[in-house]
């Protein structure tokens, strides 16, 4: 498993899909906002949680076409399909190594960003943390959302589409969570529903995209 874990780290890293990418992607959403709504810091403080939450759902969904596309195209996706290790296991690690490449360094980068927005002090622990919470979901989903579309051509469009939707419950309790903390009120309970769909994709979403994976390859 460490062996398969690695080697999607090295391709992530070579297709171009990795920290830069989605960094710059993130950077770029967060530096527009203050040019699209006018200097007015108080409008950049209540809206940066909402605004940094957006910015790492859309990082997150711009590499998700590669999670399985360079597997399925040289054909080593139906070698570990046919190989001893589950392909549940073997799903569950590509979100892994997506959210290694892309969430991770989203929620380390998310306190730097939100210094452009103006946060107020109190909101970084909570938008660390609800971005720490709320970015496996997003790799979990998406590779489900790639599954379906294994063997589409261009199929980055319907993808979006189709993952799209699924991401709207983590957005809003992630951004509640994030606006609740920077305003200092209790956020406890948007963190606690945001955590409850990341253990809830976790643990129902890898055997339902092996079980899309099987059914595409066939």
């Amino acid at each position: 498993m460490r062996a398969v874990l690695i080697r999607d780290l090295r391709l992530a890293m070579r297709a171009g899909g990795g920290f830069g990418l989605g960094l710059a992607f993130f950077l770029i959403v967060v530096v527009l906002v203050p040019f699209a709504v006018g200097p007015r810091a108080d409008l950049h403080r209540v809206i940066a949680p909402g605004i940094l939450w957006l910015g790492a759902l859309l990082a997150c969904l711009l590499s998700l076409d590669r999670v399985f596309a360079l597997d399925y195209e040289d054909g080593s996706l139906d070698l570990l399909a046919t190989a001893p290790l589950p392909l549940e296991a073997l799903v569950s690690l590509k979100a892994l190594a997506h959210w290694l490449t892309t969430g991770l360094p989203l929620v380390l980068a998310a306190p730097f960003l939100a210094v452009l927005l103006t946060l107020p002090p109190p909101g970084y622990a909570p938008l660390l943390l609800s971005l720490a919470v709320g970015t496996p979901a997003l790799s979990v989903i998406g590779t489900f959302g790639a599954a379906l579309t294994v063997g589409v051509k261009r199929g980055g469009l319907l993808l979006s589409l189709l993952v799209l939707p699924l991401y709207v419950p983590t957005l809003i309790f992630g951004a509640e969570a994030a606006r609740r903390g920077a305003e200092g009120l209790d956020y406890t309970a948007p963190l606690a529903m945001l955590a409850g769909i990341t253990c809830g994709t976790i643990a129902l979403l890898p055997f339902a995209s092996a079980a899309v994976v099987r059914v595409n390859l066939r």
